[in-house]
C-alpha cells in the first residue's frame, strides 16, 4: 500500500503562533482557489471533448451532449466545493482571531502604583 503524501505547501507550516495559523490559512485558501479554478476549466474541456463524440444517428447528437453534461457536472461541483472550501478556510482564520483574540493581543494591564500617603 502507497505511503499517503502530504501537501508540502501546508505540512512546512508548523503552527507556532499567530503568524503561522495566518500562513496556514493564506495558503489552504490559495491551494483550494487554484484547485476550484483547475476543475472548474476541466469541466468546460471535458464537456468539450465527450460531446464531441458520436451518438445515435437518429438523436442527432443530443444523448452524447446529456451524458457529456453529467460528467462536467461532476467536475463542477468538486470545483464548487473547493471554492468553498476557501471560503472555510478565510473562516477558519476568523474563527480563530474570534476565539483567541486575547492571546493574540493581549490588553496591557496597567502598572500598580504604591500609595505611601493611605491610611498612615
Amino acid at each position: 500500500m502507497a505511503k499517503p503524501t502530504r501537501i508540502p505547501e501546508l505540512s512546512g507550516i508548523a503552527f507556532t503562533g499567530h503568524r503561522s495559523v495566518a500562513a496556514y490559512s493564506k495558503a489552504l485558501r490559495a491551494l483550494c482557489r487554484d484547485l476550484s479554478h483547475e476543475t472548474d476549466f476541466a469541466a468546460a474541456e471535458i464537456y468539450t471533448v465527450l460531446s464531441r463524440q458520436k451518438g445515435h444517428p437518429l438523436l442527432l447528437g443530443i444523448d452524447v451532449k446529456i451524458r457529456a453534461r453529467k460528467v462536467a457536472k461532476r467536475l463542477r461541483r468538486a470545483s464548487e466545493l473547493a471554492a468553498g472550501g476557501a471560503i472555510e478556510a478565510v473562516a477558519f482564520y476568523r474563527e480563530f482571531r474570534l476565539q483567541f483574540a486575547p492571546v493574540i493581543t493581549p490588553t496591557k494591564a496597567k502598572p500598580k502604583t504604591f500609595d505611601f500617603n493611605d491610611g498612615g
